[in-house]
């Protein structure tokens, strides 16, 4: 198997997508900015006041000549945001609150999105999930039979791939939003170059347990199916029966997953956390996300931990599926 990032990189190539990247005057953004603009492959804009990036620029030792800065408060198309933004809020905001909502770089990038100046947006480097999250949920808002975004990383190691979910947003999700998860998961399996065979997890395999948490996966297991019957979606497996082909032979014979899973979606935002967090530190696996799955256009957040590689692979990731969204 190729290397993800040259797949990427070979997807979005002449495609001329624009990434907002909000934290301007964050090191590590104009890191990944520089890289991003010295190879052509993505144009990234930079969201704060000119004078405050430059001088992050100069203090970093960072040359942003060429690279466009979009200052929230002198855009020349302000006014035009502000009437699209009061459209799009529909009652909830006058222009006066308008004003003042899009000088927040977050909600100002997502609008860029929105009406189509830039393809995508990725933040989080200095803001909380929460911050990145609202305005798309707000403004982008969700495709049409999602009720909810979520959150899935792209694991990686060496020739390894996998995706798991929700690892970033739905703290107890419902039966209805676990299928929904499983399914937006699938989605976002394909356009990374995986073939998803999803696996429902839990402490249970096919009803070696029972209790409320067990028959919640198994629920969300039967509504997935329905909602995608194209897609190999089964469960409810503990990790090991839907990892490990001996362990399914043994456990869930009948099952059309035989330890082959590379879609795992956990059964809470704590188990999925801890989950995606063990496999990257102690199985030495890169985790590549969040990935917001579910919105109308592409819209990623970073940890706060993050490195300028890991904003850099993020952009890419966010043009590959902005790309894949116009197929």
């Amino acid at each position: 198997m190729t290397n993800l990032f040259e797949e990427i990189k070979q997807t979005i190539k002449d495609k001329h997508i624009k990434i907002v990247l909000p934290e301007g005057t964050d090191e590590r953004v104009l890191q990944a900015a520089i890289k991003l603009h010295n190879e052509g492959l993505v144009t990234p804009i930079l969201i704060g006041p000119h004078e405050l990036v430059n001088a992050a620029a100069t203090q970093a030792g960072i040359d942003l000549t060429g690279i466009e800065i979009v200052d929230p408060v002198q855009f020349d198309q302000l006014e035009e945001l502000i009437e699209k933004f009061v459209e799009r809020r529909n009652g909830k905001a006058t222009a006066v609150q308008a004003r003042i909502q899009l000088k927040d770089v977050n909600t100002f990038g997502t609008m860029l999105v929105y009406t189509g100046y830039a393809q995508g947006l990725v933040s989080g480097a200095i803001h909380t999930t929460a911050d990145t999250v609202r305005p798309a949920l707000q403004i982008i808002k969700t495709q049409p039979g999602v009720s909810k975004t979520s959150g899935a990383f792209i694991m990686v190691r060496g020739d390894e791939r996998y995706v798991f979910a929700d690892c970033a947003i739905t703290i107890a999700p419902t039966s209805e939003d676990l299928a929904e998860i499983a399914v937006q998961s699938a989605k976002t399996a394909k356009a990374f170059g995986i073939e998803p065979k999803v696996a429902m997890l839990s402490f249970s395999t096919k009803g070696s347990a029972v209790s409320p948490e067990t028959q919640k996966v198994a629920e969300a297991t039967r509504l997935a199916q329905e909602k995608a019957p194209s897609i190999n979606i089964d469960g409810e497996f503990q990790f090991d029966a839907a990892f490990v082909p001996a362990v399914a032979k043994k456990k869930a014979p009948g099952s059309s997953i035989q330890g082959d899973a590379n879609v795992f979606v956990f059964p809470s935002l704590e188990a999925g956390n801890i989950g995606y967090k063990l496999t990257e530190r102690l199985g030495g696996f890169e985790a590549i996300g969040p990935i917001l799955q579910g919105l109308n256009m592409p819209v990623n957040d970073l940890s706060r931990g993050c490195s300028a590689e890991d904003v850099y692979k993020l952009v890419l990731m966010t043009a590959a599926q902005s790309v894949m969204a116009g197929e």
